[in-house]
């Protein structure tokens, strides 16, 4: 059984190093074409085929509701970033697609966004990066059985 106050311990760990350094990056947005939230959004969208996602992907991989998502889209699409059609497949889905504009913005900061996260997770190994990865995507898999 595990032990309860090492499991809070490393919850407490966990939570102040992704506040740290979420910090940290969200700097790289400052004075840029978009918002973090909006980068985000792109991501998504420009690594998917034809740079067009489901919405219902894009909500997926936010870490915002779905109505604040949906308002989200609406912005960027005004703004000319992204465009928003209805999906052929999914009657009551919606397709994005990253446009011109949106994924030359997003190309400009995901370098030196890049950069920044490799810089500052610089303190770690490769095998420490490996490690970290699985143990956090081990923390975003369901539980299974008991």
């Amino acid at each position: 059984m595990t032990d309860r106050r090492l499991a809070i311990d490393a919850w407490e760990s966990l939570f102040r190093a992704q506040h740290e350094v979420f910090g940290d990056i969200s700097g790289d947005f400052d004075g840029t074409a978009l918002s973090q939230a909006e980068y985000d959004v792109l991501l998504t969208v420009t690594r998917a085929d034809d740079m067009t996602a489901r919405l219902r992907d894009v909500t997926a991989n936010m870490l915002i509701s779905q109505p604040s998502v949906s308002r989200l889209v609406d912005r960027m699409v005004a703004r000319g970033l992204i465009s928003k059609c209805a999906d052929p497949d999914d009657g009551r889905g919606a397709l994005v697609r990253a446009t011109d504009d949106g994924a030359s913005a997003f190309r400009r900061i995901a370098s030196s966004h890049g950069r920044a996260i490799a810089e500052r997770m610089s303190v770690l190994s490769d095998d420490e990066l490996d490690q970290l990865r699985e143990l956090t995507a081990k923390l975003r898999r369901p539980q299974l059985g008991c």
